[in-house]
């Protein structure tokens, strides 16, 4: 057995311990912008309980909270890891804030992990709170498979992830801003999140299917539900998870 360097043990303890101490404090950072969390949580529960309630959008033979909760699920998720992320990190950039940390043995992989990290947090707070409200709606978990909905989260969680930060590293602040705010109302649309892909013109639904947000609220419909989950669904959730943080990382700048 090959023994393993004692140097190599203690940097890679060393690299665990800044990730993780910049980990929790991203995560205290994000709890203290009190009106971001609160519009993270409520927007999702807003759309989720006025569309189920409400019967203005077109959902076939089954009830609007059936085909609304898997989607409004992979809102929470886009709006967490996506806009929140790409907005926040933006300004920090433009503050200095993020020009300090390059100045310690932070590493910008470790900084886009720890934030994705921290989103992974919050984003489990917001799936109890948003479970609750869809049983109280009538939701019914037909034929769950929950471990590949957790892969699915995870898979959605870096691929939001890396596309903000990839906005938050390499544009301007308000740049930024607008941007992220401009692409979230564009994969919310287009994604079939509130309303089927079957309903948007041919050529748009043929550029929904390559999309983050239309994958992950397809893959939710399968595994909570009982939809049909497809194989180009899985490969463009994980494509996006792959490319977009490898992006991030490649194009990052501290200032």
């Amino acid at each position: 057995m090959t023994a393993i360097d004692p140097d190599v043990r203690n940097q890679a303890a060393s690299a665990s311990r800044i990730w993780w101490a910049q980990t929790r404090s991203e995560l205290l950072l994000t709890l203290r912008r009190g009106e971001s969390v609160l519009l993270t949580f409520l927007i999702p529960m807003v759309v989720l309980g006025f569309f189920s309630t409400i019967d203005v959008l077109p959902y076939g033979d089954g009830t609007a909270v059936e085909f609304l909760f898997p989607g409004v699920l992979a809102l929470a998720v886009m709006s967490t890891a996506f806009v929140s992320t790409a907005i926040a990190t933006g300004f920090e950039r433009q503050m200095g804030v993020l020009k300090r940390l390059g100045a310690t043995p932070l590493t910008r992989p470790q900084l886009l992990w720890a934030k994705t990290a921290s989103i992974v947090i919050i984003e489990a707070l917001q799936v109890v709170v948003l479970v609750i409200q869809g049983l109280l709606l009538g939701f019914h978990f037909g034929g769950a498979d929950l471990g590949l909905a957790f892969l699915a989260t995870a898979l959605g969680t870096i691929a939001f992830a890396g596309l903000g930060l990839l906005m938050a590293g390499a544009l301007p602040a308000l740049t930024t801003l607008a941007a992220a705010n401009g692409v979230y109302l564009l994969l919310l649309l287009l994604s079939g999140m509130l309303f089927p892909v079957d309903e948007l013109p041919g050529a748009l639904q043929v550029f929904s299917e390559v999309l983050p947000s239309g994958a992950l609220a397809e893959i939710y419909r399968g595994t909570l539900g009982d939809a049909a989950v497809t194989g180009r669904a899985w490969m463009v959730l994980a494509a996006w998870a792959v490319l977009a943080p490898a992006a991030a990382a490649r194009t990052f700048r501290w200032e």
